[in-house]
């Protein structure tokens, strides 16, 4: 389900090192509900690992999105601004959030590799039925 090639945060953040696209995981997608609205950085911002760098609202709440690596906003997803449901049709996808110029490659020994964050979210899910 969640791509090998992508890297992922706890908060349920992933980015592609090879595209330096970021966007939030099928888990977190299905947590929130449906999406409504994304706030997110303009091109050429400098976000910082681990640090908010915009917010997801859905139905549900509204969530801070923190960048998995640190960098510069090359682009933003307009198709996503403008339909924020496609980032529930399809998170690890069409639904990317922003694609940035990775200014950290070391960065992502600090973030789980798809086999890591798929056990992450099945101890989750077994603290949640406690």
């Amino acid at each position: 389900m969640n791509p090998k090639e992508y890297r992922y945060t706890q908060e349920h953040e992933w980015v592609c090192p090879e595209s330096g696209k970021v966007g939030i995981t099928d888990y977190a997608q299905s947590q929130l509900g449906d999406v409504v609205f994304l706030d997110l950085p303009a091109p050429s911002t400098q976000v910082e690992q681990f640090k908010k760098m915009g917010e997801i609202e859905s139905v549900k709440a509204v969530s801070d999105l923190f960048a998995p690596v640190s960098g510069e906003v090359l682009e933003i997803n307009q198709i996503a601004i403008d339909e924020p449901g496609l980032v529930n049709q399809n998170p690890c996808g069409d639904g990317w959030l922003a694609r940035l110029k990775l200014s950290k490659i070391s960065e992502l020994d600090a973030l789980m590799d798809s086999d890591k964050y798929d056990e992450f979210i099945a101890r989750s899910g077994e603290e949640d039925s406690e």
